[in-house]
């Protein structure tokens, strides 16, 4: 073999080998006779090279549009060396996947055959090289096909391993994640068919920290471990994988994987918009008090298939505002008085242009643990909004929608029937409720009726009294002695 085969050999180039002679034959033409083939054959790889791809300044400048990048980055994750079969071919083929990451960003880089072998038993996490490829666009965005990758023991990328993530922390692309949280919510387990005629499963569960929320998805057999938690408890996402929907990223559980239950606690503080800000078109998150909740209709869809929705009212500071909770969020136990965090509501158009917030797949509903004593009556419920906690309406308090009933009625929180159930009008009286309404009456729900207080005392949504005083016409409390937790 000549000189410009064996420098034609390493050229990492689309260009075939009569092209490469015609370009050094060129060359030594060009060089009036200063340089031999071999030379010439050098420079003309030299020059192919460069036209190929250039070195990139960081990860985050590569994009799916580049035929070649070189770039230098740390191994931050590397995947399980999978086979397939190839179209035509008795021999299977090989992959790995290995997350490179500098200070920009991080990149899925996808070893194949012969280097995924490699790169399985060679490579560590922690181990800096020097990759050459090809980008394209991926499932989860910009991946590299790898053509060549060398270790480079000098160089050093300031990129922090870490052992365990949080939430604001984590980004697209990464794997092997650990990650810590408060499970939130849960949901029930899905099953699919896949290509290959076998059955899927998946399931989902939400998780927060200090730092955020994410939707956690759980594949195959991880997916039972939804059903086996509690929103409240602490666990541990081990070995995760991110990805992206709709936009969002989101942590998945393979085989793999694990989510454990810790004996510790991780707090979650949700972050709101006041209701009276919300806005059609939105996507928000909503905190407040539950003033009224209805029960769960069914319905066809036009698939045939059944769903499912019940409507809440959920009102703060500032306002109150219907939630449709779709699907299995119609299932969650919300009873008036209950104080929750709705996450990912979308804001609609409602019911006689009243704004409505709509619960769907990705939302997230979470009682929270301050939220008053649970009910232990018969809940407040109505079969329309023009019945139960929703339509009370009392000072300057916000007044439910649909009230149809007498001015009487409508300044009466607690009903015809207070007056039975507490005590006559004249004689004093205790009651110990959740506030359902803050401001001037207010208002407390037991689980079972409600009761409109005049007191000067500084309230707040969700806070538990319990109150002595007389008991005035048309159901009002006058409170003499007020103690709040």
């Amino acid at each position: 073999m000549g000189a410009i085969e064996d420098v034609y050999d390493d050229l990492e180039a689309e260009v075939s080998l009569e092209e490469f002679r015609e370009a050094v034959e060129a060359k030594v033409d060009q060089m009036g006779g200063l340089a031999d083939e071999e030379t010439a054959a050098m420079l003309v790889a030299h020059e192919h090279e460069g036209e190929a791809g250039g070195e990139v300044e960081a990860v985050a400048d590569i994009e799916p549009g580049m035929e070649e990048v070189k770039f230098l980055g740390k191994v931050v994750g590397i995947g399980d060396l999978r086979t397939f079969e190839r179209d035509g071919e008795d021999d299977d083929g090989r992959v790995v996947n290995v997350e490179i990451a500098d200070e920009s960003a991080s990149i899925r880089c996808a070893f194949w055959d012969e280097q995924a072998a490699k790169a399985t038993e060679q490579l560590d996490v922690g181990d800096v090289l020097r990759v050459k490829g090809r980008p394209k666009e991926g499932y989860n965005g910009v991946e590299v096909s790898v053509d060549r990758a060398e270790g480079d023991q000098d160089a050093e990328v300031n990129v922090t391993l870490q052992d365990s993530y949080r939430i604001e922390d984590l980004s697209l692309g990464l794997s092997d994640v650990n990650c810590k949280g408060q499970v939130l919510g849960t949901e029930s387990v899905r099953t699919f068919d896949r290509d290959d005629g076998s059955e899927g499963k998946v399931a989902n569960l939400t998780l927060g920290d200090p730092t955020g929320r994410l939707r956690v998805t759980l594949w195959d057999e991880m997916a039972d471990r939804a059903t086996e938690l509690s929103p409240g408890v602490t666990v541990e996402v081990v070995d995760g994988y991110t990805r992206e929907r709709d936009g969002d990223l989101e942590l998945h559980v393979g085989e793999r994987g694990a989510v454990e239950e810790l004996d510790e606690s991780v707090e979650y503080t949700p972050e709101s918009t006041p209701i009276d800000d919300v806005e059609i078109g939105q996507t928000v998150d909503l905190a407040g008090v539950i003033r009224s909740a209805d029960p769960k209709r069914t319905f066809d869809r036009d698939d045939g298939s059944e769903g499912q929705v019940r409507n809440v009212r959920v009102q703060d500071d500032t306002g109150d505002i219907r939630v449709a909770l779709w699907g299995e969020k119609a299932d969650a136990d919300l009873q008036p008085g209950d104080r929750v965090a709705i996450a990912d509501v979308e804001i609609e158009d409602g019911w006689q242009d009243d704004l409505e917030a709509s619960a769907n797949w990705r939302s997230t509903v979470t009682i929270l643990e301050d939220g008053g004593a649970p009910s232990t009556g018969e809940s407040a419920t109505a079969e329309d909004d023009e019945t139960g906690l929703g339509a009370f309406a009392g000072g300057d308090g916000p007044s439910g929608d649909g009230d149809d009933r007498t001015d009487g009625a409508a300044d009466d929180p607690a009903g015809d029937d207070a007056d039975d159930t507490l005590e006559d009008a004249g004689g004093e009286v205790e009651f110990v409720g959740t506030v359902v309404q803050a401001g001037e009456p207010v208002v407390l729900d037991d689980g079972e009726e409600t009761l409109s207080v005049e007191t000067d005392a500084d309230l707040h949504l969700g806070q538990e009294v319990r109150v002595r005083g007389r008991l005035l016409e048309g159901g009002r409390m006058d409170a003499d002695d007020l103690d709040a937790e």
